[in-house]
């Protein structure tokens, strides 16, 4: 093991607790419960760390077999502080307040021989920006996780599929549809229809702001495979402003039943599953 890695080393075995605590005080806990979550983490960040410079390795690529248990507490600090809403920044941060109680430990080994303090300390800062780096790169990835499933959630949200009637489904569409949504808005829509028998599927855009050839293909798309259930289709919320449209862009939706609106397309969804509703005379 090179001298500075040595040193370091015997700075996390001589510092113990003492790293630790001027490694959190370097970070700035905001309060009693961030300082004793940092407090734990410091811990088990140096603890790792120690493991690692003791096996061997390289400190400048985080790889080897002994870094294996510092890359997966690394890992588990950034997804937990990417879960808790915190920012990369601050993990960052975090991490390279490690320097100064290690800058600390190398000066009272070395005392006046600067050459070899300087070595170490520049050892020491390149370590500490590597382990920040990939931790940061971890972060960030959690960040993107969490976001994609939330994106996905979100869609599931936005696209229910509603039992409006006995053998009649509906699906109320809001907002732009793209290819992810549509595929979603399918999905979800075939499994309730083969759940529940349904024989008809109403799709209402009033909340669709435009359709373009896109849009319509997308449409074209799920209402083939809800044929393919054995189920029929109508689509509601055709607006004047998107029948022209449609009209202009030469889309052909022949042999597909369209409605003005969702309470239109219900009435011939009843009509052709059999039902007949009639309205009581009301009592004066």
């Amino acid at each position: 093991m090179k001298r500075e890695y040595a040193a370091i080393l015997s700075t996390l075995n001589g510092g113990g607790e003492a790293v630790v605590q001027s490694w959190v005080e370097e970070a700035g806990a905001k309060d009693a419960a961030s300082r004793r979550s940092m407090e734990a983490e410091a811990r088990e960040v140096s603890k790792a760390l120690h493991t690692a410079l003791s096996a061997g390795g390289d400190p400048l690529t985080l790889q080897g077999a002994g870094w294996a248990e510092l890359r997966n507490v690394l890992e588990s600090l950034s997804r937990s502080r990417a879960a808790r809403g915190q920012s990369a920044g601050e993990t960052s941060l975090f991490m390279l307040a490690l320097k100064k109680p290690l800058f600390t430990g190398l000066q009272q080994q070395f005392g006046t021989d600067s050459a070899a303090l300087m070595e170490a300390i520049w050892a020491a800062t390149t370590m500490v920006d590597k382990i920040a780096q990939h931790t940061v790169s971890i972060f960030q990835q959690a960040r993107e996780d969490i976001i994609k499933r939330q994106q996905e959630e979100l869609l599931e949200l936005s696209t229910p599929v509603i039992k409006l009637w006995e053998d009649v489904l509906a699906v109320p569409m809001i907002g732009t549809l793209d290819s992810n949504r549509t595929q979603i808005v399918m999905e979800t829509l075939l499994q309730k229809i083969a759940e529940t028998e349904s024989g008809l599927a109403i799709i209402d855009i009033t909340g669709v702001p435009t359709v373009d050839t896109l849009v319509a293909q997308h449409l074209l798309k799920t209402v083939s495979a809800i044929r393919l259930m054995g189920a029929d289709c109508i689509i509601s919320g055709i607006r004047p402003q998107i029948a022209q449209t449609i009209v202009h862009l030469g889309i052909d939706l022949q042999g597909i039943t369209t409605k003005a609106t969702l309470a239109d397309a219900l009435s011939v969804a009843l009509q052709k599953t059999g039902w007949r509703v009639t309205r009581e005379a009301v009592s004066p």
